[in-house]
């Protein structure tokens, strides 16, 4: 069954900060996340021709016993996101050992950074933002697989409510980066260099290192 399409499709975007940081990684070779969200978020929806109506950000944050430096970079930057009107949502990182195989092919144990809570946090605030009709489209910056599964629940929700509905997924897009697929069941929109590049953050939160 087919609806009405709206003229004017109002779009928030959520983003899954750490997936968005590790795929410009791969793809651009940014060693921190440096990018804007709101303007990246800005720079879809006006290439879509969609209107964005809200932005939201979900990280997960080390503790400052755990890991001081990224600790303090991304509470300044979640507070800088919050004054520019971006709805943030943070959780602090559960460590655990991993085991990892070495290229001499010894395994050494490294802690590795759990986001627990962060996904569920972000699909339930997707389903949430569906059902209450406050978007058209659902644009999210992640290719968490695991998402897929919102967007049949998405789908449901367009039937029962017998509206058009939408869901997006934005990810950054280059010839070294080899993950091209967006989340599954939904559109995907490939973000290239040039558009990064035009949505980096002119603030550097990172701490500097004391003389």
């Amino acid at each position: 069954m087919s609806f009405v399409e709206p003229s004017s499709k109002r779009t928030i975007a959520f983003f899954d900060g750490q997936n968005l940081f590790y795929a410009a990684r791969n793809a651009f070779g940014y060693s921190w996340p440096s990018f804007d969200p709101l303007k990246l978020a800005e720079a879809v929806c006006n290439y879509q021709g969609w209107q964005l109506t809200d932005t939201r950000f979900y990280t997960g944050v080390p503790s400052p016993e755990d890991d001081a430096f990224w600790s303090h970079f991304w509470m300044a930057k979640l507070a800088n996101m919050g004054r520019s009107g971006i709805k943030t949502f943070s959780r602090q990182l559960k460590y655990r050992n991993q085991t990892i195989t070495l290229p001499d092919g010894s395994q050494t144990a490294i802690l590795v950074g759990n986001e627990k809570g962060i996904d569920v946090r972000l699909a339930l605030d997707i389903v949430s933002a569906i059902r209450k009709n406050r978007c058209d489209i659902a644009l999210i910056f992640s290719q968490d697989q695991d998402l897929s599964e919102v967007a049949d629940e998405a789908r449901e929700i367009s039937r029962q409510q017998e509206r058009w509905f939408k869901m997006a997924c934005a990810f950054p897009a280059s010839p070294t980066y080899n993950n091209r697929r967006g989340i599954d069941k939904t559109d995907w929109i490939r973000i290239d260099r040039t558009i990064f590049d035009a949505c980096i953050d002119p603030r550097d939160y990172r701490p500097k290192d004391p003389k």
